[in-house]
C-alpha cells in the first residue's frame, strides 16, 4: 500500500519548494540563551506540508549543536545518523566530500570550525522583498543570534551558468504527484519514520516514552510503543556553492575556437541538457523549448554509449537513472538508483550574468547557488551521490573524467562519437564551497517536544505549526 504521509506534522519544505514564493532569505542562527531559544521554537508559525502558501512561508531546522544547546540528551542526540551528529567538516567527510585545498572547510564563510558555531536555520520565503523583510522583523528569534545571512535571487528557474534548473526531481510517494513506479520513490527516503526503498525503516531517535510524558510525539510505527523523535522529520544538507560564471563561459569559448554553437554544444555536453531544460538525450542535436520539462526517459537504450548524452555529464552523473549495474536497462537498475535519490530544494544567489557579459570578463559580484537537498540517509544519499557518482573518475567505466561541472578537481571530459571520440583536457572548477552543515527538520510535534525540554510553562503546548 502506498504510504500515506501525515502532511499536518512534516514541515512544509518537503512537500514544496515554494515556487510561488520567489523572494527567500535563509539565516543562519547560534544559540545565545537556551531557555529563550526555546520559547521562541514554541511560538514559531513554521508552514506545514498540507498548507499551499500564496504569500510566505517559515521553515525551521537545527544542527546537532543546535539540539545539543536546546538541552536534548546526549544519549538521545547519539540516536541521530552519526554524519548529522558529526557533521560535514571530519576529516573523514572532507575526504568524501572533496572539502580540501581551496575548499577546506577553514576558509569557509560559515559552518567551518574557525567560524562561529550555527545552531539553526530559519528559512523564510516570501512572494517579493518587501513582504520577505517584513516577515524577517516578525519571525526575528529571540535567544538566537543571526551568524550570516543567505541572500537569493529570483533567476526565474535559471541557475547562474545559464540553464533551466530543477527540472529533474523525484516523485514521491504519498505527495500529490506522482509518477511512474520506476520514478517514484518511497516516502522514507526522504521522511524518517516510513518505509523506504529497502523495504525498512531508516535509523532515527527512538525515546523512552517516559521521557515523553505528555504524548506530544508519535508512536513508533514499527509497534515498538517507543516515542518517535525523528518521524515526519528528514535530514536537510545546505552547501553554499559559488559559481564562476565568467570562468565557464570563457573556458567554453577557447574549447570551441570562439564559434557560439560550439561553445553552447559543449556547455550542453557538460551539462546533459540544453539551456532551456530540453535533455540532450531526447534532442541530440540542437535545443528544443518545448522539451525543457521532459523528465520521462532513460539512457540505456536510446543512449548507452553516450553518443547523445555523455555518459560523464552532469545530469547523468547525479541521476544515472536506467544505466546502472546489476541490469542496465532493467527494473533492477531503476530500483538502486531509486536508493541515492535527493529531493532538492536549493535557490540562486547574486545578479545574473550573461554570456556576452562573462566573455567580456563580467564583474565582481559573487553568484552562486545555495544547494539544498533533503533525504533521510545523508550517508547513502547525499554523500553517496557526491564521492560515488560526482567526484568518481572512474565512473560510468570512464578513466579521469570527474563532474566537469561540481567536481572539486580539474579534469578531463570524453564526448563519445559515433567515430573517434572527443576529450577535453584540463577543465578548470567552476564551482567552489563557500559553507555547509548537515540539518535536521524536524516534525511539527518534535518542534513542539524540543521547545518544551526546559520545562518553561506553556512550553509543551505551544501553537508551533497550528
Amino acid at each position: 500500500m502506498p504510504a500515506t504521509l501525515d502532511l499536518h506534522d512534516i514541515q512544509g519544505l518537503v512537500a514544496r519548494g515554494y515556487g510561488n514564493l520567489p523572494a527567500a532569505r535563509f539565516l543562519l542562527l547560534t544559540i545565545d540563551d537556551a531557555a529563550a531559544a526555546r520559547r521562541w521554537l514554541g511560538t514559531a508559525a513554521v508552514t506545514r506540508g498540507d498548507e499551499r502558501p500564496g504569500e510566505v512561508a517559515v521553515n525551521v531546522a537545527l544542527t546537532s549543536s543546535g539540539l545539543a544547546r536546546l538541552g536534548l540528551d546526549p544519549a538521545v542526540l547519539a540516536l541521530f545518523s552519526n554524519e548529522f551528529f558529526a557533521g560535514m567538516t571530519t576529516p573523514h567527510r572532507r575526504r568524501i566530500l572533496g572539502d580540501h585545498g581551496d575548499d577546506a572547510p577553514e576558509a569557509w564563510d560559515w559552518g567551518g570550525p574557525a567560524g562561529r558555531p550555527v545552531d539553526a536555520l530559519l528559512l523564510l520565503y516570501a512572494r517579493d522583498r518587501g513582504q520577505l523583510d517584513a516577515l524577517e522583523r516578525r519571525q526575528s528569534p529571540i535567544g538566537l543570534e543571526v551568524v550570516h545571512p543567505l541572500g537569493t535571487s529570483d533567476l526565474d528557474g535559471i541557475e547562474p551558468f545559464g540553464f533551466r534548473d530543477g527540472v529533474s526531481q523525484p516523485f514521491v510517494e504519498g505527495l500529490a504527484k506522482e509518477g511512474p513506479r520506476e520514478a517514484t520513490v518511497r516516502a522514507g527516503e526522504f521522511v524518517l519514520g516510513y518505509v523506504n526503498e529497502y523495504g525498512l525503516y531508516t535509523d532515527r531517535p527512538l525515546l523512552d516514552p517516559a521521557a515523553d510524558p505528555d504524548r506530544l510525539l508519535p508512536r513508533d510505527p514499527a509497534g515498538s510503543g517507543r516515542a518517535d523523535l525523528g518521524r515526519n522529520g528528514s535530514y536537510l544538507v545546505v552547501r553554499q556553492l559559488r559559481q564562476d560564471v565568467g570562468a565557464f563561459w570563457q573556458f567554453m569559448d577557447r574549447a570551441a575556437g570562439g564559434d557560439p554553437a560550439a561553445r553552447t554544444r559543449l556547455a550542453a555536453k557538460m551539462v546533459g541538457r540544453w539551456p532551456s531544460g530540453a535533455p540532450l538525450v531526447l534532442a541530440p542535436d540542437a535545443d528544443d523549448p518545448r522539451l525543457a520539462e521532459a523528465n520521462d526517459f532513460a539512457y540505456h537504450e536510446p543512449d548507452r554509449r553516450g553518443t547523445r548524452c555523455p555518459v560523464g555529464s552532469h545530469i547523468r552523473r547525479t541521476n544515472p537513472r536506467d544505466s546502472l549495474d546489476p541490469g542496465p536497462g532493467t527494473a533492477r537498475s531503476f530500483e538502486v538508483n531509486r536508493r541515492h535519490r535527493l529531493l532538492r530544494r536549493g535557490r540562486e544567489y547574486g545578479p545574473p550574468l550573461t554570456i556576452d557579459e562573462a566573455l567580456a570578463g563580467g564583474d565582481a559580484a559573487e553568484r552562486g547557488l545555495h544547494f539544498m537537498c533533503i533525504n533521510a540517509n545523508i550517508a547513502r544519499q547525499f554523500e553517496f551521490v557526491q564521492h560515488t557518482w560526482l567526484n568518481n573518475p572512474k565512473f560510468g567505466e570512464l578513466y579521469d573524467d570527474v563532474d566537469p561541472i561540481a567536481a572539486p578537481r580539474c579534469g578531463t571530459f570524453t564526448i563519445p562519437t559515433d567515430g573517434v571520440r572527443e576529450r577535453v583536457t584540463d577543465v578548470p572548477r567552476f564551482v567552489s564551497v563557500k559553507g555547509g552543515g548537515y540539518f535536521f527538520l524536524p516534525g511539527l510535534a518534535a518542534l513542539r517536544y524540543l521547545a518544551g525540554m526546559g520545562g518553561e510553562p506553556g512550553n509543551s503546548s505551544s501553537p508551533v505549526g497550528s
